[in-house]
């Protein structure tokens, strides 16, 4: 078992050439113990050594840390499936393919809309299967879907975050053409029609009972890494105000409509970040807001914008949940330009840096693929490149995702290229989470590289209670330990060994693997054999 899991650390040429990324990187590699004909690499010139000294160790939760990820959409089949009613096997295989795009790009995590409509993307005691896996709301796939996307993710060691939306019923506004067995049919006084799609009332305990109850579902079944919401609470206004007088007069005890509204979206956000670290302390709660929480001309605690507000139009305090500690991350979906009038990127990492610093909850910046090559500064394929630069400014910056999947493959004017050749050129682990339990696994032991066909073969024995490994190369025939972190991170694997296919020939390195629990806390280094690479 030890070694069944062999990873190629790089991805084939130009995976992001043209006009798409495509990658075999992490999938239908060659396990280790092939034919071994290869003379890449030369003699091994050093046996295993003992744990690097403290002063070697990697850099901890340091920069180079970072939150690399995507969303994968399913609603309307955005992203995948790319339509309804496919075979198991053609949603298998565009599924990997997209992981593939993701470890290509060196990213870190996928974030999978699986609750898109109050239905389920799994086999649910309390909704019915998508409509967007089948065509048929209620029409089982064949396959438990989620089992199988968080076990490929996981292969991949890509992070898994389960999206769900919490209120949205249907973006059509007919009870009559949901699955008999939908809540929405079997509670209509829960539904509420508005901006031509059907929502529950967030007003009304049984709602919110209902969300909990899918979403905790979820957490106690699958393997997954963290419960993720977007910006959907109460309805972007639209024509009118969402229809709850009736709920508001029932339960609003005094407050104002608004006020109720937040404190019901309060609730929920409170009660499931309470009872999901209850199930599972390691599955992490986030959320990524609609990116101005207030403008400044309404809050001096706010942004200097003037754009939609997420406190007063959808009922979100989201700097709230912040300052209470509900949340272990926030993602707020910076869509606008560097420069823009009414809501200036750079303004706005500046204010989300300011709400995080000093607390537990990491920020990651949600970030605008699906708008490169709209007019103005969209046009530039280097605009979000741009961003991520600029995001080094704020140490509380620990990451980005980006939406959507089929943009980064699609690689419009070649940004997802741009972005991986000047920000995503090595491979990142996550930050660590604190405040959540875990600890460092205790250090590797047997660790070696060998020559190998293919390059250099780096293997250890696993460590007890690690989920993942993490492979320095130093270069030189380093008789001590070299300082380790983001520069020489090679691989952030599952398993117990990868192959190097990048060590030079006449070269020699040095090869140092460190093991990770789930929360990504890292143990100290074991240091491998130095290996002098041959000469072609």
């Amino acid at each position: 078992m030890a070694w069944r899991t062999g990873t190629r650390i790089r991805a084939t040429a130009a995976v992001l050439a043209a006009g798409a990324v495509t990658s075999t990187a992490g999938c239908g590699v060659p396990a280790f113990g092939g034919s071994g004909d290869g003379d890449r690499a030369g003699p091994v010139t050093a046996g295993a050594k003992p744990e690097c000294p403290k002063t070697a160790a990697p850099d901890g939760d340091g920069p180079a840390r970072q939150v690399r990820g995507m969303w994968i959409a399913t609603v309307g089949n955005t992203d995948w499936p790319t339509e309804p009613g496919q075979s198991a096997a053609t949603q298998k295989k565009q599924f990997t393919r997209l992981l593939d795009t993701a470890k290509a790009m060196n990213m870190n995590a996928v974030f999978v809309q699986i609750r898109p409509d109050s239905d389920a993307f799994y086999p649910s005691p309390y909704e019915p299967w998508s409509q967007w896996l089948t065509g048929t709301q209620g029409k089982s796939p064949g396959y438990d879907v989620l089992d199988f996307m968080v076990k490929e993710a996981h292969a991949r060691n890509l992070e898994f975050h389960a999206w769900f939306n919490p209120y949205r019923v249907s973006r059509q506004d007919d009870l009559k053409k949901l699955a008999a067995n939908s809540p929405a049919r079997r509670h209509p006084d829960w539904v509420r029609k508005y901006g031509g799609g059907l929502w529950y009332d967030p007003g009304l305990p049984q709602v919110r009972d209902l969300a909990t109850k899918a979403v905790l579902d979820v957490v106690h079944k699958y393997d997954v890494d963290a419960v993720h919401f977007d910006d959907y609470f109460y309805p972007y206004p639209e024509d009118g105000d969402f229809p709850d007088a009736a709920t508001y007069k029932a339960y609003g005890k005094g407050l104002s409509k608004a006020d109720w509204r937040r404190r019901n979206v309060d609730t929920l956000v409170q009660t499931l970040s309470q009872q999901i670290h209850q199930a599972k302390p390691w599955v992490r709660f986030g959320i990524s807001p609609f990116g101005v929480w207030r403008n400044k001309s309404s809050d001096p605690d706010g942004s200097a914008t003037s754009a939609l507000q997420s406190y007063d139009d959808i009922y979100a305090d989201t700097r709230g949940w912040i300052k209470k500690g509900w949340l272990d991350y926030v993602t707020p979906q910076l869509y606008w330009p560097i420069g823009d009038p009414r809501a200036d990127y750079a303004e706005l990492v500046a204010w989300w840096a300011g709400q995080v610093k000093g607390t537990r909850v990491q920020l990651t910046i949600g970030q605008a693929g699906y708008r490169v090559g709209e007019p103005g500064a969209w046009r530039k394929p280097a605009e979000l490149s741009r961003h991520l630069t600029l995001n080094r400014k704020y140490p509380q910056v620990r990451g980005d995702v980006f939406f959507s999947a089929a943009d980064i493959a699609a690689n419009r004017r070649g940004f997802a290229a741009r972005v991986r050749d000047d920000h995503y050129s090595r491979p990142a682990i996550p930050p660590a989470v604190t405040g959540r339990g875990g600890h460092a696994p205790p250090p590797v032991q047997d660790t070696k590289a060998v020559p190998d066909g293919k390059g250099v073969k780096v293997q250890w024995r696993p460590s007890q209670d690690a989920v993942s490994y993490a492979v320095y190369r130093a270069d030189g025939k380093t008789a001590g330990c070299a300082p380790l972190g983001g520069a020489r991170l090679i691989a952030d694997v599952r398993g117990g060994g990868v192959i190097d296919p990048s060590a030079k020939p006449g070269r020699a390195y040095t090869y140092y693997v460190t093991a990770l629990d789930r929360l990504h806390h890292e143990s100290a280094p074991a240091r491998g054999s130095t290996v002098t690479a041959a000469e072609g």
